[in-house]
């Protein structure tokens, strides 16, 4: 087993946080209002955290399929996320949130599949 696949809790962590930053910026409450998500300015410093940790969970996720036992999850997520991007682009702002919502709970579920294999695997 790769040291690649322990890093599925701290990628598990980000989609939670990364769940939390859309409610707050594409919520209900931002709908109902009529509110821009891109009005309310991401801090520079959270947007830098939040596209460093995108582009390094890219990169994880392509590192999973070079691993002998984490190429169906690493192709799974690697489909969820290109899946949900395009529907996102192609979407409303008011699909937008019900998108990220379903894409991040699969992820979510991948992520705690993968994270289970491993632990079983120690």
């Amino acid at each position: 087993m790769t040291t690649l696949i322990l890093l599925a809790p701290l990628f598990l962590a980000f989609e939670v946080w990364q769940l939390v930053i859309s409610e707050r910026y594409l919520g209900i409450k931002q709908i109902a209002r009529n509110g821009d998500p891109r009005a309310l300015g991401l801090g520079e410093f959270t947007a830098f955290l939040w596209s460093a940790a995108l582009f390094a969970y890219w990169l994880w996720m392509l590192g999973l399929v070079l691993a002998p036992f984490s190429r169906v999850h690493g192709l799974c997520l690697l489909a969820v996320s290109a899946v949900g991007f395009s529907l996102r682009r192609n979407s409303g702002l008011k699909w937008v949130l019900v998108i990220l919502t379903f894409e991040g709970a699969v992820r979510v579920g991948l992520l705690v599949s993968l994270f289970g294999m491993a632990w079983r695997r120690l």
